[in-house]
């Protein structure tokens, strides 16, 4: 059977109110742009509406379908769980927010037709393309935790955490069967991986648009990246990041 040429990921936690709107656009930008994609929404534990809602949508249009983690488990679970469930040649992952435009996947998905195996959109290749700027606190918290993670983990990315990263198959295969982040520190982590195995990864600019929802606490949750990053280096002396992996196979697709 033929499968699409790109799979579209996105993790929810309680986008009820949300995913209908991000549905419908991301729909609208496949469709217009002609392109062959699935669109995977994982359901990471949701408590509210979430699932039912994106069932409903799905049942309408077959580019989508619902993958649902066994319980709440992390964004970096959920994007490890849509990527392996993933049947595209090229596959990716973008926030539920799209605080990148999905037009703008069309960035990523050049630079691997240019031969990279990742492409990660960057918010600070090219500030002026922020159409709505961080807090001024959110800023620079955002920007020392990035310059931390640069120089403990030797990321030579301008932006590490910037939820719109795509991906060959046989990169994500990889990459995520070694990934061991669940949480908010999973993306330094893919990204660290990728450099040990040799993976050429670009970094592409993106637009993007600050939303005041987005739930991560850069007090809390940024004391737990520090932890991921310390687990990452422990992984890392423990050669885990070396170790051969398998292919998935793909699932036959049934709507």
């Amino acid at each position: 059977m033929s499968y699409p040429q790109f799979s579209i990921v996105i993790p929810a936690y309680n986008e009820a109110a949300r995913i209908p709107r991000t549905l419908r656009a991301v729909v609208a930008c496949v469709r217009s742009r002609g392109w062959a994609a699935e669109i995977i929404v994982v359901n990471d534990g949701s408590r509210d509406r979430t699932a039912e809602v994106v069932r409903a949508f799905a049942a309408k249009n077959p580019e989508v379908r619902l993958v649902e983690n066994p319980s709440n488990r992390g964004k970096g679970y959920s994007v490890r769980n849509g990527l392996l469930c993933a049947v595209g040649e090229t596959v990716m992952f973008t926030d539920a927010d799209l605080s990148a435009p999905i037009e703008e996947a069309q960035g990523l998905f050049d630079a691997i037709t240019r031969g990279a195996d990742i492409a990660i959109g960057s918010r600070w290749l090219e500030r002026s393309r922020q159409t709505i700027r961080q807090p001024l606190y959110r800023r620079f918290f955002g920007r020392c935790f990035n310059a931390v993670t640069r120089a403990i983990m030797g990321l030579p990315f301008a932006d590490t955490q910037c939820g719109f990263k795509a991906f060959t198959r046989a990169a994500a295969q990889t990459v995520c069967q070694l990934q061991t982040i669940d949480r908010w520190g999973f993306d330094p982590e893919i990204l660290f991986i990728a450099l040990k195995r040799g993976y050429r990864i670009e970094e592409v600019p993106v637009s993007w648009a600050h939303d005041e929802r987005t739930r991560i606490s850069y007090l809390k949750d940024g004391m737990r990246m520090l932890q991921d990053i310390a687990i990452v280096r422990w992984n890392a002396l423990r050669g885990r990041y070396g170790r051969e992996v398998e292919p998935i196979q793909r699932a036959t697709l049934v709507k």
